[in-house]
């Protein structure tokens, strides 16, 4: 296996983002590859959720170069030391004693993983969407690897939306707890993007990105020293990610094409609870800049009828 040091591309932030889009077109760039929610290795007993056969070779691959990764097989790396979720109270007594005992296992576990994964797929840029902000903060600690961060946010109104009870898509959360979720992965990623080198570091909207992909994507490229060519937007390959958004359950081909549908109803909750961010977010650098020329209209991922 190669000593290398592997990049990896960590986007952190809420759920419902838009990760598995900005995921899936870097990994389409030489050089990259999109490895999807890489905390759910430990849970899903290193074996990809969406199990078609090109994923199954290529984790069992990564797997087998892994030492002593099944002994941390189970929940306890997510809930302990990954999920925000860990200091529910039913968990916080064990919290302490369980995180002091997982963590330099984990630790090793984790630069063993991203070397097999660069070394599985051949390429020096590993896109890692788990979202999780402590997770990022674990991932700041590593040794072997070099990290670079993106902080991915999304319009509050849109979030809010995909989760509501009443949609047929995606997680059912009241609007509420919805709110309440963004606040606090918004202050444990903010505190997470501050400690992080600022040369390694990007503030991103979910909405930038649609609008203007092109732009995106090089500069996130440029940040990690690629002078990869940017991918075909209408012919984007989802490849063998670990987990991540069900369109990731086959292999196949997918376009950044639009326009997307009307925006959701506005919640005066939400108005009214992210309010604060607005200016928050307004003075986090480095971010992403505007490219040249008046924004396109939004664009969105969409399934083409091909097969990769």
């Amino acid at each position: 296996m190669s000593s290398k040091r592997p990049k990896i591309i960590y986007v952190m932030g809420g759920h419902h983002i838009g990760s598995t889009v900005l995921g899936v077109t870097l990994g389409n760039c030489q050089g990259c590859f999109f490895a999807g929610e890489v905390h759910s290795w430990f849970t899903k007993h290193g074996l990809p959720a969406y199990r078609h056969e090109a994923a199954l070779r290529f984790w069992e691959e990564v797997s087998a170069n892994v030492q002593n990764g099944a002994e941390l097989f189970g929940d306890d790396t997510e809930l302990y030391l990954d999920r925000s979720s860990a200091l529910r109270l039913s968990r916080l007594r064990r919290w302490p004693t369980t995180r002091r005992e997982l963590r330099p296992p984990y630790r090793r576990a984790t630069e063993e993983l991203y070397r097999a994964i660069a070394n599985a797929a051949g390429a020096e840029n590993i896109i890692d969407s788990s979202h999780y902000p402590l997770r990022a903060r674990e991932l700041q600690s590593l040794d072997g690897i070099d990290l670079y961060l993106v902080f991915l946010v999304r319009d509050p109104q849109g979030v809010v939306a995909s989760h509501d009870p009443r949609s047929a898509a995606g997680s059912a959360k009241s609007a509420l707890i919805t709110n309440l979720h963004l606040w606090a992965t918004h202050v444990l990623s903010l505190l997470v993007f501050l400690r992080q080198p600022p040369e390694r570091r990007l503030f991103l909207r979910h909405e930038q990105f649609l609008a203007d992909p092109e732009n995106v994507i090089r500069q996130i490229l440029d940040g990690v020293e690629s002078d990869a060519a940017l991918p075909d937007l209408t012919a984007l390959h989802t490849g063998s990610p670990l987990q991540g958004n069900p369109l990731l359950k086959e292999e196949r081909v997918l376009a950044l094409r639009g326009p997307p549908g009307p925006p959701p109803r506005p919640s005066r909750m939400t108005t009214l609870l992210q309010a604060p961010w607005t200016p928050v977010f307004s003075l986090l650098h480095p971010a992403i800049s505007n490219g040249s020329g008046a924004p396109a209209p939004e664009e969105r991922l969409a399934s083409s009828a091909r097969r990769a």
